[in-house]
């Protein structure tokens, strides 16, 4: 019988399971914030360097280009307007997918990949029209119909109505990663307190990688029809992998 002062040390309790971390959603998740560093890379490729998929920047600009030294430094990107306009659908996106996971979507828990896959779509086909195939640039109204499948995108995974894991928010990805390595440095955690982050930023890096590939081929509306139809061989993916399993039981 021990007494209190030769209690063995127990094992550091990790704030992440592993299940969480590694598992069958977390592994989904590294391929869904691939498909938005993707995403993300085409349209800031040929647009006018739009970000459809950094709302931090799109603010600082939204509030920046009102100041004479953004004049002064000629910064090239979205205008106050503009950006303002790309935040308000990113918002519309997540208000739409909340919605319709709320009332619509209780059986395919990531029913958000069909939206951004349909956003995407019609922003080819938007884009088409307005120029066909002749102009390499994507027009801003195809923008922000990417902006909003962006939005809806980052919903797909919930928690008591929470996103639990924000895909396109590398910033806030970063940040919990460097928690975890501190954790698991310290002996106040392990290895799944940081690796399920770094390999969500993982995948968000390799799918921009992606996206400049994809851009380096193609242009205009066809970069986004590129990118909308790996969108819905996604979108089967996550059918077949987590709401048929949802559906069986």
């Amino acid at each position: 019988m021990t007494t209190p002062t030769e209690q063995q040390p127990t094992k550091p309790r990790p704030v992440v399971s592993r299940d969480a971390a590694i598992g069958p959603d977390a592994r989904l998740s590294w391929l869904l914030a691939g498909m938005a560093g993707m995403v993300g890379a085409v349209a800031f490729l040929h647009s006018a360097g739009y970000f459809v998929t950094f709302m931090t920047g799109n603010t600082e600009r939204a509030v920046l280009t009102w100041f004479k030294a953004a004049d002064a430094q000629r910064i090239a990107g979205a205008g106050a307007l503009a950006a303002t306009a790309l935040i308000i659908a990113f918002v519309t996106g997540v208000v739409v997918a909340s919605i319709c996971r709320r009332y619509f979507w209780h059986g395919h828990p990531h029913g958000p990949t069909v939206l951004t896959t349909a956003g995407l779509l019609v922003a080819s086909a938007t884009d088409f029209v307005l120029d066909g195939f002749a102009e390499p640039q994507v027009r801003f109204v195809p923008i922000l119909i990417i902006t909003f499948s962006l939005g809806a995108l980052n919903t797909s995974f919930t928690k008591n109505g929470e996103v639990s894991v924000p895909l396109s928010y590398v910033t806030g990805t970063l940040v919990k990663l460097g928690q975890g390595i501190e954790r698991h440095a310290t002996g106040n955690g392990t290895v799944f307190d940081w690796l399920g982050y770094a390999l969500v930023y993982a995948g968000f890096v390799l799918g921009a990688a992606v996206g400049g590939a994809i851009g380096s081929v193609v242009t205009g509306p066809q970069v986004i029809l590129a990118a909308g139809v790996l969108c819905g061989v996604i979108t089967l993916i996550t059918f077949l992998h987590s709401d048929r399993r949802t559906l069986l039981g």
